[in-house]
């Protein structure tokens, strides 16, 4: 069985684009995030409170080989962070994944997260300067992760509907 896995910075559209993309092609779309906190019992901020980031991405680890291990098809929505902890960019290269890195510019994902930081706990007391900044760095240190994506598709100047266009033809 396929697994449609989508990564890349939050921000760049991946639970969007898997929720059209589920829709077109009857494939159930898992947000990975979503999986972990019913998993879970808690939120993913309430888990880093709690019980800490190497206690998340041990469970996060966990949920995404479950994921991949499942008969169904789906369509996975990683975390911005999962490709870059405990060798899970190395389960983007399996057989019965189809891996997709939604690649987009600092100004793009600045654009994006402006508008609803608050919900972002890692940006939401940041200013516009710090905010460009720590994207930089941070797609500056997950760019190798992400880069062992078996595609890559900008999403730069690309509507949701074209986003999902490429991806329908990568699969076909």
């Amino acid at each position: 069985m396929k697994k449609i896995v989508l990564l890349g910075y939050m921000g760049c559209g991946k639970s969007t684009i898997a929720q059209n993309l589920s829709k077109i092609t009857n494939i159930p779309f898992l947000d990975l995030d979503n999986c972990i906190e019913k998993r879970a019992n808690l939120s993913i901020n309430e888990i880093f409170e709690q019980k800490g980031e190497i206690y998340f991405r041990k469970l996060e680890h966990e949920m995404f080989v479950e994921l991949l291990q499942s008969s169904e098809n789906t369509i996975i929505g990683l975390g911005g962070g999962t490709p870059c902890y405990a060798n899970n960019h190395e389960l983007l290269k399996k057989d019965d994944v189809i891996s997709i890195y939604l690649k987009a510019s600092i100004e793009t994902l600045y654009n994006r997260l402006i508008h609803n930081k608050s919900k972002r706990p890692l940006i939401a007391n940041m200013n516009e300067d710090e905010m460009k900044e720590f994207i930089a760095k941070h797609l500056f240190d997950r760019s190798f992760y992400y880069n062992h994506a078996q595609h890559k598709l900008s999403v730069d100047n690309r509507t949701v509907e074209e986003t999902v266009e490429d991806i329908l033809k990568i699969l076909a």
